[in-house]
Protein backbone atom coordinates (compact mmCIF):
# COMPACT_ATOMS: atom_id res chain seq x y z
CA UNK A 1 0.00 0.00 0.00
CA UNK A 2 2.88 2.36 0.76
CA UNK A 3 4.36 1.79 -2.70
CA UNK A 4 1.04 2.67 -4.28
CA UNK A 5 0.77 5.97 -2.36
CA UNK A 6 4.35 6.83 -3.19
CA UNK A 7 3.69 6.14 -6.88
CA UNK A 8 0.64 8.40 -6.77
CA UNK A 9 2.70 11.09 -5.04
CA UNK A 10 5.36 10.96 -7.75
CA UNK A 11 2.65 11.30 -10.41
CA UNK A 12 1.17 14.33 -8.64
CA UNK A 13 4.59 15.98 -8.38
CA UNK A 14 5.30 15.23 -12.03
CA UNK A 15 1.95 16.71 -13.00
CA UNK A 16 2.60 19.86 -10.96
CA UNK A 17 6.06 20.16 -12.49
CA UNK A 18 4.57 19.97 -15.97
CA UNK A 19 1.97 22.60 -15.08
CA UNK A 20 4.70 24.89 -13.70
CA UNK A 21 6.77 24.56 -16.88
CA UNK A 22 3.72 25.14 -19.07
CA UNK A 23 2.81 28.24 -17.06
CA UNK A 24 6.35 29.64 -17.19
CA UNK A 25 6.41 29.17 -20.97
CA UNK A 26 3.07 30.97 -21.22
CA UNK A 27 4.29 33.92 -19.15
CA UNK A 28 7.56 34.14 -21.06
CA UNK A 29 5.82 34.08 -24.44
CA UNK A 30 2.98 36.53 -23.74
CA UNK A 31 3.79 38.75 -20.76
CA UNK A 32 5.07 41.67 -22.86
CA UNK A 33 2.03 41.66 -25.17
CA UNK A 34 -0.43 41.31 -22.30
CA UNK A 35 1.24 44.15 -20.40
CA UNK A 36 1.23 46.37 -23.49
CA UNK A 37 -2.51 45.79 -23.97
CA UNK A 38 -3.20 46.36 -20.26
CA UNK A 39 -1.24 49.61 -20.33
CA UNK A 40 -3.19 50.74 -23.37
CA UNK A 41 -6.45 49.98 -21.58
CA UNK A 42 -5.71 51.62 -18.23
CA UNK A 43 -3.06 54.22 -19.17
CA UNK A 44 -1.29 53.79 -15.83
CA UNK A 45 1.81 51.63 -15.39
CA UNK A 46 1.18 50.48 -11.83
CA UNK A 47 -2.49 49.65 -12.49
CA UNK A 48 -1.49 47.82 -15.68
CA UNK A 49 1.05 45.79 -13.70
CA UNK A 50 -1.63 44.89 -11.14
CA UNK A 51 -4.12 43.87 -13.82
CA UNK A 52 -1.49 41.76 -15.59
CA UNK A 53 -0.52 40.09 -12.32
CA UNK A 54 -4.16 39.23 -11.61
CA UNK A 55 -4.54 37.99 -15.19
CA UNK A 56 -1.65 35.57 -14.87
CA UNK A 57 -2.82 34.48 -11.42
CA UNK A 58 -6.22 33.57 -12.88
CA UNK A 59 -4.45 31.91 -15.81
CA UNK A 60 -2.45 29.75 -13.36
CA UNK A 61 -5.59 28.73 -11.50
CA UNK A 62 -7.38 27.63 -14.67
CA UNK A 63 -4.41 26.53 -16.77
CA UNK A 64 -5.84 23.03 -17.08
CA UNK A 65 -8.82 24.53 -18.96
CA UNK A 66 -6.50 25.71 -21.76
CA UNK A 67 -6.59 22.84 -24.23
CA UNK A 68 -5.31 24.57 -27.37
CA UNK A 69 -1.91 26.24 -26.95
CA UNK A 70 -2.55 28.25 -30.13
CA UNK A 71 -5.43 29.99 -28.38
CA UNK A 72 -3.32 30.97 -25.35
CA UNK A 73 -2.90 34.61 -26.33
CA UNK A 74 -6.62 35.08 -27.00
CA UNK A 75 -7.39 33.28 -23.76
CA UNK A 76 -5.10 35.61 -21.81
CA UNK A 77 -6.59 38.68 -23.49
CA UNK A 78 -10.07 37.54 -22.50
CA UNK A 79 -8.92 37.04 -18.90
CA UNK A 80 -7.30 40.50 -18.95
CA UNK A 81 -10.44 42.19 -20.27
CA UNK A 82 -12.54 40.51 -17.58
CA UNK A 83 -10.03 41.40 -14.89
CA UNK A 84 -10.08 45.02 -16.03
CA UNK A 85 -13.88 44.99 -15.82
CA UNK A 86 -13.67 43.54 -12.29
CA UNK A 87 -11.48 46.47 -11.34
CA UNK A 88 -14.41 48.81 -11.97
CA UNK A 89 -16.83 46.58 -10.10
CA UNK A 90 -14.63 46.87 -7.01
CA UNK A 91 -13.82 50.56 -7.45
CA UNK A 92 -14.95 52.89 -4.70
CA UNK A 93 -14.47 56.52 -5.65
CA UNK A 94 -12.99 58.75 -2.98
CA UNK A 95 -14.87 61.93 -2.22
CA UNK A 96 -12.67 64.94 -1.56
CA UNK A 97 -13.33 68.52 -0.64
CA UNK A 98 -12.78 70.80 -3.63
CA UNK A 99 -10.86 73.19 -1.37
CA UNK A 100 -8.21 70.52 -0.73
CA UNK A 101 -7.53 69.79 -4.40
CA UNK A 102 -4.64 71.45 -6.18
CA UNK A 103 -4.66 71.82 -9.93
CA UNK A 104 -1.58 70.75 -11.85
CA UNK A 105 -0.63 72.69 -14.98
CA UNK A 106 0.22 70.23 -17.78
CA UNK A 107 1.03 72.79 -20.46
CA UNK A 108 4.71 71.83 -20.53
CA UNK A 109 4.13 68.40 -22.14
CA UNK A 110 6.41 67.12 -24.87
CA UNK A 111 5.06 66.90 -28.43
CA UNK A 112 5.31 63.12 -28.36
CA UNK A 113 3.11 62.96 -25.27
CA UNK A 114 0.52 65.15 -26.94
CA UNK A 115 0.51 63.01 -30.08
CA UNK A 116 0.07 59.83 -28.01
CA UNK A 117 -2.84 61.36 -26.15
CA UNK A 118 -4.38 62.55 -29.38
CA UNK A 119 -4.14 59.09 -30.89
CA UNK A 120 -5.61 57.54 -27.73
CA UNK A 121 -8.43 60.07 -27.83
CA UNK A 122 -9.15 59.39 -31.49
CA UNK A 123 -9.06 55.62 -30.93
CA UNK A 124 -11.32 56.08 -27.93
CA UNK A 125 -13.79 58.04 -30.04
CA UNK A 126 -14.32 55.05 -32.34
CA UNK A 127 -17.27 52.86 -31.50
CA UNK A 128 -16.36 49.59 -29.77
CA UNK A 129 -17.15 47.54 -32.88
CA UNK A 130 -14.42 49.42 -34.80
CA UNK A 131 -12.00 50.14 -31.95
CA UNK A 132 -11.60 46.58 -30.68
CA UNK A 133 -10.49 44.93 -33.95
CA UNK A 134 -8.17 47.84 -34.74
CA UNK A 135 -6.46 47.61 -31.34
CA UNK A 136 -6.08 43.85 -31.65
CA UNK A 137 -4.40 44.39 -34.99
CA UNK A 138 -2.23 47.39 -34.05
CA UNK A 139 -1.09 46.35 -30.60
CA UNK A 140 -1.02 42.58 -30.89
CA UNK A 141 -0.42 42.17 -34.60
CA UNK A 142 -3.36 39.80 -35.00
CA UNK A 143 -4.40 38.84 -38.50
CA UNK A 144 -7.97 39.33 -39.68
CA UNK A 145 -8.70 35.67 -39.11
CA UNK A 146 -7.27 35.72 -35.56
CA UNK A 147 -9.33 38.81 -34.74
CA UNK A 148 -12.43 37.11 -36.14
CA UNK A 149 -11.80 34.10 -33.88
CA UNK A 150 -11.12 36.30 -30.86
CA UNK A 151 -14.29 38.37 -31.30
CA UNK A 152 -16.49 35.58 -32.66
CA UNK A 153 -17.08 37.35 -35.98
CA UNK A 154 -16.83 36.54 -39.66
CA UNK A 155 -13.43 37.43 -41.19
CA UNK A 156 -15.07 39.66 -43.83
CA UNK A 157 -16.88 41.56 -41.08
CA UNK A 158 -13.57 42.11 -39.28
CA UNK A 159 -11.85 43.31 -42.44
CA UNK A 160 -14.70 45.75 -43.14
CA UNK A 161 -14.53 47.08 -39.61
CA UNK A 162 -10.76 47.53 -39.83
CA UNK A 163 -11.13 49.41 -43.11
CA UNK A 164 -13.84 51.68 -41.68
CA UNK A 165 -11.91 52.28 -38.47
CA UNK A 166 -8.82 53.41 -40.38
CA UNK A 167 -10.93 55.68 -42.58
CA UNK A 168 -12.62 57.24 -39.55
CA UNK A 169 -9.24 57.89 -37.93
CA UNK A 170 -7.86 59.39 -41.13
CA UNK A 171 -10.89 61.68 -41.48
CA UNK A 172 -10.65 62.76 -37.84
CA UNK A 173 -6.95 63.58 -38.23
CA UNK A 174 -7.59 65.54 -41.44
CA UNK A 175 -10.46 67.50 -39.84
CA UNK A 176 -8.38 68.39 -36.81
CA UNK A 177 -5.47 69.38 -39.03
CA UNK A 178 -7.79 71.70 -41.00
CA UNK A 179 -9.15 73.21 -37.78
CA UNK A 180 -5.65 73.86 -36.47
CA UNK A 181 -4.77 75.49 -39.76
CA UNK A 182 -7.74 77.85 -39.47
CA UNK A 183 -6.94 78.72 -35.89
CA UNK A 184 -3.23 79.29 -36.60
CA UNK A 185 -3.74 80.88 -40.02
Amino acid sequence: MFARNRSEGVQVLSSMNAKQKRYEALVKAFHADIYRYAYWLVKDRSVAEDVVQETFLRAWRSLDALNDEKAAKSWLITILRRENARRFERKQLDVVDIEDVSIHDDTQRADEDIQDRELHRLLGSLTLEYREPLILQLIFGYSGEEIANQLGLNKNTVMTRLFRARNQLRESLENESEQRGRING
